[in-house]
């Protein structure tokens, strides 16, 4: 066991995966000789040659093509976009072709590839490099993503995804890659992609979070008079998501909220909350509930703090529909 923060899970991770298996390639912005904006390829290029850890221009069109060459060709690579909000000049060669592939092929062609990309606000940053854009990535076919909220799962559901078949999403959310340690197995384990955690049963609400909101969950429960009514689900995968983990769930409560940095509208918690309207309307006691980010583009530094959810507001908002009836 080691005492890890996320960030420190993620380059472990990739270590060990690519010590286990020769065909994996690790490349992006600044990865190598830099070992990223956030350090979490420090020390790979060294260890593993520029062959295996390779800087690239700044070219995420060419960064997601070369991929889709690599996976067809017989490699597993692992691309790094700097910030989410840099993939736009990717999306073509992801969506177009990456998604697509296996369909287009009718199956001849895998493509085991991951991208990684830090998402999310909170540290102050600039524009372009705190979006929270699951849901450009969660409704396209073909894709998977995946998102954790812990060093432990960071690291198991890596490993996963490097092992998929297909194209898949890793979205890290950089506001906790160094916000608390957390014992993790030094040997390789895998986490299955598409199932959820119950981070703590409840009672009397299920509350859906992933990424640096499940920790803000937890402590806003720790304001509740009534601890206990809370059912904490953390998603981890936002696409395919755990449709079964959160339907029994709600059986179980009657209520739901759905929390997450991404803006309201046509976000992930409309589809979870219409899936929820679809098999658990009947064991509903109050309207189902979300509480996202605004509807704007993120605020430079100095505004930030107006649009960040916290557990203050996580908690009232609890109260509130605790409060309800159907």
């Amino acid at each position: 066991m080691a005492l890890l923060n996320l960030l420190e899970a993620i380059n472990r991770t990739l270590d060990q995966q690519m010590e286990l298996d020769p065909s994996i390639v690790l490349y992006g912005e600044d990865v190598g000789f830099g070992g990223g904006v956030f350090r979490t390829t420090a020390g790979l290029q060294k260890k593993f040659g520029e062959d295996r850890v390779i800087d690239t221009p700044i070219a995420e069109g060419a960064i997601i093509g070369s991929a889709i060459g690599m996976a067809i060709g017989g490699l597993r690579p692992i691309a790094e976009i700097q910030f989410s909000g840099f993939m736009f000049s990717g999306y073509n060669e992801l969506v177009t072709h990456a998604a697509r592939m296996r369909n287009r092929s009718r199956g001849r062609y895998q493509l085991p590839m991951v991208v990684r990309m830090p998402y999310g606000g909170g540290v102050r940053a600039l524009e372009h490099h705190s979006e929270s854009l699951e849901t450009l990535f969660a409704h396209i076919p073909g894709l998977k993503l995946i998102i954790p909220s812990t060093p432990y799962d960071a690291k198991g559901l890596l490993a996963s995804a490097i092992k998929d078949n297909d194209p898949v999403i890793y979205m890290e959310p950089k506001k906790i890659y160094r916000a608390f340690k957390q014992e993790v197995p030094d040997e390789e384990y895998l986490i299955p992609l598409g199932k959820a955690k119950i981070v703590r049963p409840g009672k009397k609400i299920t509350v859906v979070a992933w990424g640096s909101l499940v920790r803000e969950v937890e402590n806003a429960i720790k304001l509740l008079d009534d601890q206990d009514a809370v059912e904490l689900i953390d998603l981890r995968t936002i696409s395919p998501f755990d449709k079964e983990t959160i339907i029994n769930s709600v059986k179980k409560t009657g209520r739901i909220l759905v929390v997450h940095e991404a803006v309201k509208s046509f976000g992930p918690a409309a589809e979870i909350i219409a899936s929820v309207n679809e098999k658990a309307f009947y064991y509903l006691e109050a309207a189902p509930a979300r509480l996202t980010g605004f509807d704007i583009t993120v605020p430079l530094a100095r505004g930030e703090h107006y649009i960040i959810i916290d557990s203050k507001r996580i908690a009232n908002e609890i109260k509130r529909i605790l409060s309800l009836r159907a």
